[in-house]
């Protein structure tokens, strides 16, 4: 199992800085990779290059950044221009976001959102192995100047579309908070998927909250990530047959995150992250790993747990 580290700006009271800080210590502990995530505080790109400033070794990955709000070209040239100042390769990790993000923050409406992630895929794609001298986009008179970013292309990807435009465009898809028994049934899409394509399945990465030997204050942390995901289909179902329904309905009815924190029990942060003592997440390692994930991107919990340090440092690679 290959371990990578999320560095996001977390929407509650952490420092606004506390990604970059996460970013040092995964760097200082060896982990070969770090994503800068997108959200309504940092903008990835942005992140993505301070993080590189602040860093010695770690390759980096953009976003996931939401299709809604950004052309292709844009997002490419924003990976070549954050490698052209870190000197190191970048990547972009692409998604449709939600809702409440793209509309809420970004005041665009969120339309066809498969279809615009199979058309930023695509583009985006050959957007990144565009070489110096090329027209910017194709008809332009402005050429390209930067050398391609050298990272990998990641769709984010939970439904059928979005699997199929990862299977046939990305060279990895990201699942995010996640149980095994999912990853088994979407790893097995997106194998069909890729047989469809004519394409070798690209890798298979998620994003989970982690915490080792959790203080109560990482676990309430870990709980609230959750929260977000309770109305979401195909999480609402595997919450409301876990026996988190009262949680499931609470979140239905509009339950702030408060409430919905009180409501789940701690064993919830366990079905869809690591979670406990080293042993414990050790051994749900061993389960993502025997469900077909060839990829966890730790979320580290950093309350209790400054730069989500202890956990990182559990974990970090031999």
């Amino acid at each position: 199992m290959d371990f990578s580290v999320v560095s996001v700006g977390r929407e509650d009271d952490s420092p606004v800085d506390e990604p970059l800080r996460v970013a040092v210590v995964a760097d200082r502990l060896g982990y070969r990779e770090v994503w800068a995530g997108e959200g309504p505080t940092w903008d990835s790109f942005v992140l993505a290059t301070a993080i590189g400033r602040a860093t010695e070794r770690v390759a980096l990955t953009a976003g996931p950044v939401p299709v809604s709000v950004r052309d292709p070209y844009t997002i490419a040239r924003g990976a070549a221009s954050t490698a052209a100042v870190v000197g190191r390769p970048v990547g972009v990790a692409l998604g449709t976001s939600s809702k409440r993000v793209v509309e809420g923050v970004h005041g665009v409406p969120r339309t066809r959102p498969a279809a615009a992630l199979e058309e930023s895929a695509a583009a985006v794609r050959r957007f990144l192995h565009a070489e110096p001298g090329e027209p910017v986009v194709v008809g332009s008179t402005f050429r390209r100047r930067h050398q391609p970013p050298g990272g990998a292309l990641t769709v984010a990807a939970f439904g059928d579309r979005a699997i199929a435009t990862a299977a046939a465009h990305a060279d990895r898809m990201l699942l995010d908070i996640v149980s095994p028994e999912q990853v088994r049934t979407l790893r097995a899409k997106l194998e069909a998927a890729a047989e469809r394509a004519g394409r070798t399945p690209p890798r298979l990465a998620a994003w989970l909250p982690a915490a080792v030997d959790p203080e109560p204050e990482s676990l309430a942390q870990v709980l609230r990530s959750i929260a977000g995901y309770l109305t979401v289909p195909g999480y609402s179902d595997m919450f409301e047959a876990a026996g988190f329904g009262t949680a499931v309905q609470l979140a239905a009815g509009g339950a702030d995150p408060d409430a919905l924190v009180r409501a789940l029990p701690a064993a919830a942060a366990g079905m869809v992250g690591l979670v406990g003592d080293l042993d414990a997440v050790r051994a749900r390692v061993e389960a993502y790993a025997e469900a077909g994930l060839d990829e966890i991107a730790l979320v580290p919990a950093t309350a209790g747990d400054p730069a989500g340090e202890r956990t990182l440092k559990a974990l970090r690679p031999a």
